[in-house]
């Protein structure tokens, strides 16, 4: 059975997975996720010709079912794979605990369009174990979320989430997960939409409730729903009750809010990261980032990181940055960001973020920008490339700031993997 492997295209690689193997590819005769060196066994699934009594062994011999599958005893370095072209209707748990250096991997084999797994009545994936490489599958139209981690130190990439209420949810168990190079696209369902006020919730991308985890890399598109208290609502990453997320990389196009920041009363969401994303939409209303002070149901959150983000909303109804209800240095800091907007560029009270090396530019706002920043077009080349135009004043605009804004030393690249220099930086997520 031919197997490839795939390296991804930036220094990050190494940090980014958990341990130091390479990560398979996929479009041949064993696609997507396949099991590390030295692995115990290899198990199929097979919608179309699969038999639940089979041993699930080889492709000949492959089981049917996703409850079936679900049984599985897995053990570190097995894998778990379902046949390109199926498509299933129900719940994939995933239970087994794998180790860093033999992680438990689920993908897909053979040829054709990716696994789909749809209709779960709450998930459509359900990532309960630990270390497992979950990859190439779909999860679309589910009851809530495509794929629900509940577990830790797991690493779903290249994966597709869409048409649900929330694409990825990281539960409040869910710690330590890295969600990488994944499509996760349209999820603009609303899950509460009705006359009572302030609960509608859904249209979220990505939805973290737990702690420590990174979203790193994807293309986050259409988290975007009308709703009955405001009118339209959703988030590329949502982020309640987790603390330390790192957000990084990622390419968010025509989602309502690209971040918004809170937790319940007595909780936390503290010293979450957010690097080096592209944020563009054509919506006429959208955010960049929404965070509270003490003074709001929600808040405080305290600790929030942006440095390195190139934001571009054209529409009137549209906001930059907004820290309210109190915000100060120790709710927001931010760092070498350019966010050009149709409306209100920024909105800070009581003592304000702590901001420098920004560019920012929109029609009106309620924002003192700080050192290093200014208020100017930032001339990108375009709505959709937010790379800087000769005579950009994010040129040489950034202020020096160490990795932990980025999320550690290999992390320190732009959204074109050029290492960022420590003196000199362009404001933004592109070196010029």
């Amino acid at each position: 059975m031919a197997r490839f492997l795939r390296f991804l295209p930036s220094p990050l690689a190494l940090v980014l997975l958990a341990v130091p193997v390479a990560v398979p590819s996929g479009r041949a005769a064993a696609s997507g996720a396949v099991p590390a060196a030295g692995a115990a066994r290899i198990f199929y699934v097979d919608a179309r010709e699969g038999d639940d009594d089979a041993p699930g062994t080889a492709p000949g011999k492959a089981w049917r079912s996703l409850e079936r599958a679900g049984r599985a005893r897995l053990r570190p370095g097995d894998a778990l794979l379902f046949r390109r072209g199926g498509r299933w209707k129900g719940t994939l748990t995933l239970s087994g605990e794998g180790t860093a250096a033999r992680p438990i991997t689920a993908g897909s084999y053979g040829e054709g369009p990716r696994p789909v797994i749809t209709g779960g009545e709450e998930a459509c994936v359900v990532l309960g174990g630990a270390r497992w490489r979950v990859s190439d599958l779909r999860a679309t139209s589910c009851g809530w979320a495509g794929f629900r981690l509940e577990g830790r130190h797991n690493d779903l990439w290249d994966v597709l989430a869409d048409h649900n209420v929330a694409g990825v949810w990281v539960t409040e168990t869910g710690a330590h997960n890295l969600i990488r190079d994944s499509h996760i696209a349209e999820n603009n369902r609303m899950s509460v939409d009705d006359d009572v006020p302030d609960n509608d919730s859904g249209a979220f991308g990505v939805l973290l409730n737990g702690d420590d985890n990174r979203v790193i890399g994807n293309v986050i598109t259409g988290s975007y729903a009308p709703s009955h208290d405001y009118v339209y609502d959703g988030a590329a990453v949502e982020i309640y009750g987790g603390d330390r997320n790192l957000v990084a990389r990622n390419v968010a196009r025509d989602n309502e809010t690209f971040t918004e920041l809170g937790h319940e009363p007595g909780g936390t969401a503290r010293g979450n990261v957010f690097a080096t994303n592209v944020v563009t939409s054509s919506h006429d209303r959208g955010s960049f980032l929404i965070t509270r002070g003490r003074g709001h149901g929600v808040g405080p959150v305290t600790g929030t990181l942006a440095a390195g983000n190139s934001v571009y909303l054209p529409g009137r109804h549209t906001i930059g940055v907004s820290c309210a209800d109190g915000c100060s240095a120790k709710i927001l800091r931010l760092r070498n960001n350019v966010v050009k907007v149709g409306g209100l560029v920024g909105f800070e009270d009581g003592s304000g973020a702590d901001d420098a090396g920004g560019v920012y530019d929109g029609r009106r706002g309620r924002f003192t920008p700080g050192a290093r920043s200014v208020r100017a077009d930032p001339r990108f080349r375009g709505h959709d490339d937010l790379r800087l135009r000769p005579g950009s004043p994010a040129i040489g605009r950034g202020v020096p700031i160490g990795p932990s804004w980025y999320g550690g030393a290999a992390l320190a690249y732009d959204a074109a993997g050029r290492r960022i220099p420590l003196k000199n930086p362009d404001s933004g997520a592109y070196q010029y």
